[in-house]
């Protein structure tokens, strides 16, 4: 019994060296398995052109899921079409294969054919001289690394563009990393506090590299016109999504992303249409219930300014009633399968419930998105803008709502969400002030916003103005201490002159 552990515990530590999905992705508690799982089998289904690595990705779930037969029969279709499609470079690209089969049978209990693919791995990778005994980090192991991350979940787009910024250092003309390298920069672009934000569109140029190596490309096409329609080349922009739709009538990543392009230009209705189209093709696919719902919001805001909109006996009224029915079933289907990484999804719906005033339902949606973590700072900001808003608005509580919008800007990141969440912390506080000029709770929130822009003195002086109408609270005179703490440290520093 102590040989057989000890034997399983020296196998466990060669595969923690081993570069797979076993090794690099988030556990199945940072993961909503049920709808990955029915990404990659969609992916599949349609088509898309490197289907080894959505098998691979699959087998991964499968296991997570203790469906390891499964798993296996997955990766045994990832190595086939490696074989097939990759005969020249099958030894580089059959490296993450080879773990993750390496993985599997470990997680079955069959140690004997665990060890053989490791002893696959070994021989492969005396192919490579840079190789360790079972790991060559060569750019086919980056690139498949980055579009793992990349599908996985927000929170790893920064590691997933490191991913591919090293495999195109080796292999600049490969298109599967150009896609992959163009497809994240994008992404991060539509965080507002991400520095790839804060530049001019640097996707653009990848994007029409990747066009130059493979014209055909229909995905790069719409996301390129997204773009452009960001950019206002609208012309262009137009094309590449007609050329893109008559190219790939049929691929729900197209009929998606083109459907993006025409609700930026108001074509609401070409929009819903290809949307449709898409969910014939993909029915479970909570991306494009999404966008529907995106679509009949913007239909629900039309009506909802509309006067007769309140007016039962109007029929304005019962086509507001049917939208909101109908936003309320595509956002709620966008995100019954992922309770972790849909943060806009749930908010969307939020949003839903608070126009039908059905507030309970509201809170029960934000008390979920408050549990959340290792989430994408934008996100968590997001998530404390709309509880605070909530609070706010429908509950009346100015105490709660300020609580949640300092939790937003104690997060250490400047998007537009932390903006928002300032000037409603600001707002009140001049409000208050301006009634009454001993408001602790809003001497207090200056306090803290000055606190976090470094302001100390001011800080300092807020805090204890605060203190005298509220001499017993711990959260002032907590703050009120460190700030002091941190300006005599300061001063007792050495001249360093």
């Amino acid at each position: 019994m102590v040989v057989g552990d000890t034997q399983e515990d020296l196998l466990k530590v060669k595969l923690d060296w081993l570069q797979c999905h076993f090794t690099w992705t988030p556990q199945k508690e940072n993961i909503d398995l049920d709808d990955m799982k029915q990404r990659l089998e969609d992916s599949i289904e349609a088509g898309v052109k490197y289907q080894a690595r959505s098998y691979n990705h699959l087998a991964f779930i499968n296991c997570l899921q203790g469906n390891c037969e499964e798993a296996i029969q997955n990766l045994k279709e990832a190595e086939r079409i490696l074989r097939e499609r990759h005969e020249d470079e099958f030894e580089k690209r059959i490296l993450v294969t080879y773990g993750n089969y390496a993985w599997v049978y470990y997680h079955m209990d069959r140690l004997e054919e665990a060890q053989s693919y490791l002893d696959k791995l070994e021989t492969v990778c005396k192919l490579f001289p840079e190789a360790s005994r079972f790991t060559a980090m060569i750019p086919e192991v980056y690139g498949e690394k980055g579009w793992s991350l990349l599908t996985t979940a927000a929170q790893y787009y920064e590691e997933a563009k490191e991913c591919f910024t090293k495999a195109l250092e080796e292999d600049p003309d490969n298109i599967e990393w150009n896609v992959g390298y163009a497809t994240v920069l994008s992404r991060l672009e539509g965080f507002s506090g991400t520095p790839e934000s804060w530049r001019p569109m640097e996707s653009v140029t990848w994007f029409r590299r990747v066009l130059e190596l493979d014209p055909d490309d229909s995905v790069s096409m719409v996301l390129l016109a997204l773009k452009l329609q960001q950019g206002r080349t609208n012309n262009e922009a137009l094309a590449l999504v007609e050329q893109a739709l008559e190219k790939s009538p049929d691929l729900p990543y197209v009929l998606r992303y083109a459907a993006q392009f025409y609700r930026n230009c108001n074509n609401v209705e070409k929009a819903v249409e290809l949307l449709k189209r898409g969910l014939e093709i993909s029915p479970h696919s909570t991306f494009i219930h999404h966008k529907i719902g995106q679509c009949y919001r913007i239909k629900l805001y039309r009506v909802i300014n509309y006067l007769g909109s309140k007016d039962p006996r109007n029929p304005a009224f019962q086509q507001k009633v049917e939208l909101i029915n109908k936003c309320k079933y595509h956002f709620e289907k966008s995100f019954e399968k992922r309770m972790l990484t849909s943060i806009k999804f749930h908010l969307d719906f939020a949003e839903i419930c608070l126009l039908n005033e059905e507030y309970d339902k509201a809170q029960e949606i934000y008390s979920h998105l408050l549990t959340l973590e290792g989430i994408r700072p934008e996100n968590k900001q997001a998530i404390c803008l709309a509880v605070g808003l909530f609070e706010l608005n429908h509950k009346n509580s100015e105490s709660n709502a300020i609580r949640h919008f300092l939790m937003g800007m104690k997060v250490n990141y400047a998007s537009k969400e932390q903006k928002r969440c300032r000037e409603n912390l600001e707002r009140i506080a001049a409000r208050r002030l301006r009634r009454n000029p001993g408001d602790s709770e809003a001497l207090g929130v200056r306090g803290f916003l000055n606190q976090l822009d470094g302001e100390k003195s001011k800080a300092i002086e807020c805090f204890e103005n605060a203190l005298e109408f509220d001499p017993d609270n711990d959260e002032y005179l907590s703050a009120l201490c460190a700030l002091r703490l941190s300006i005599e440290v300061r001063n007792n520093l050495p001249n360093k002159n």
